[in-house]
């Protein structure tokens, strides 16, 4: 039986560990330092914007289409299998433009989609204050409404991974940090360290986010990955905005507006601060007043309600980007034969993740 060490258990991770759960003849243990899904999954708001995305071909798109396929089956298929709910918003994304230029963009993208057999809409201001009346639509040339994306709360969608790979006998060492490897000159890698045992192994998956530099240096292969700041909130308000049978995620200068039922909404975005920030101050890093209300206020410039809000929840967290290639890194670790990474994908990790899984698995089997 070939035994397979998962190093990383976010989103990334328990999807890789899910889908070689369901494949016969392997072994697979999966290790983290902290509990699933505690570093960038848990900043994630889970925003799947595939088909609104202006990929439209090679890796980058393939890896979009791959994941919006897989999770029309993933998540019932957890659910069967788990007993978990998983909180999702199927009523599609709308994206608010601002410049009239880019509109020749969005109906090229329009018709590429159609193409490939996916709608996508451009809405008149009119029709955006009709079907989002919350929405303020001065400075608005379209709204561009994607009803095949989607948002999945990340923190349900990695539990209930976790639970459906145990379930299939996949064995987690959580709040184990990996220490050390055994490596061979023919390079391979036959064991991992972690505080508290060894692991014997024949093949190792890094998908440790953050973490991936420290390995690889550890591994005498060090593979950039710097941080990029997210920070959010969520507000709670009396009544649903606009129509409560009708509630898209709306995303208006990089800003998301996630529903989440019940009047509570989340608030957020990502923003890049500069890069001579260190990882370990970084990672120090407590949710700052002035953007948070930078943020809710750019909320707020679009969805006027906002303002009426309570703050119940404010968080910030830390985006994996690789330094000097595309997001994500998937490929073999130079110098060795059994070791794979799965990382780095800054953004999209939650939209990637099965597409990542899939990818992974067809590596190792």
């Amino acid at each position: 039986m070939t035994r397979i060490t998962i190093i990383g258990c976010g989103v990334v991770g328990a999807a890789i560990a899910y889908e070689l759960s369901r494949r016969g003849g392997l072994e697979v243990t999966v290790c983290d330092r902290a509990a699933p899904g505690q570093g960038a999954t848990a900043a994630a708001l889970g925003v799947a914007m595939a088909v609104i995305s202006h990929k439209v071909k090679g890796r980058n798109w393939r890896l979009r289409e791959q994941s919006l396929n897989r999770y029309q089956t993933l998540l019932p298929e957890l659910e069967a299998l788990t007993g978990q709910p998983i909180q999702r918003n199927t009523q599609g994304i709308l994206s608010l433009c601002f410049d009239a230029e880019e509109l020749p963009r969005w109906r090229s993208l329009q018709q590429i989609r159609q193409g490939q057999g996916y709608r996508l809409e451009l809405w008149e201001p009119e029709q955006v204050r009709d079907r989002c009346p919350h929405l303020r639509t001065d400075g608005v040339s379209a709204g561009i409404f994607s009803p095949q994306d989607f948002q999945v709360n990340p923190t349900d969608l990695t539990q209930a991974l976790v639970a459906g790979a145990a379930t299939n006998g996949v064995d987690f060492r959580l709040q184990q940090p990996v220490v050390g490897f055994d490596t061979g000159a023919e390079g391979l890698c036959t064991a991992v360290h972690t505080q508290q045992q060894t692991i014997p192994t024949d093949a190792i998956v890094l998908s440790a986010g953050l973490g991936t530099l420290p390995l690889t240096t550890t591994l005498a292969q060090p593979t950039a990955i710097g941080p990029v700041l997210g920070q959010g909130l969520r507000l709670h308000l009396d009544s649903p905005l606009g129509k409560p049978d009708f509630q898209p995620v709306v995303n208006g200068h990089d800003i998301h507006l996630v529903p989440l039922g019940g009047g509570d909404y989340w608030v957020g975005a990502t923003v890049e601060f500069p890069p001579e920030t260190s990882l370990d101050e970084a990672l120090a890093m407590q949710p700052e007043a002035e953007r948070l209300e930078q943020v809710r206020l750019g909320a707020i410039a679009h969805c006027p309600a906002l303002a009426t809000g309570t703050v119940t929840d404010r968080w910030v967290g830390l985006r994996p980007r690789p330094q000097g290639q595309a997001a994500p890194v998937i490929q073999p670790l130079a110098g060795y034969r059994n070791i794979w990474l799965a990382t780095g994908h800054y953004r999209n990790g939650v939209l990637l993740a099965p597409a990542t899984a899939l990818a992974v698995r067809d590596l190792l089997v």
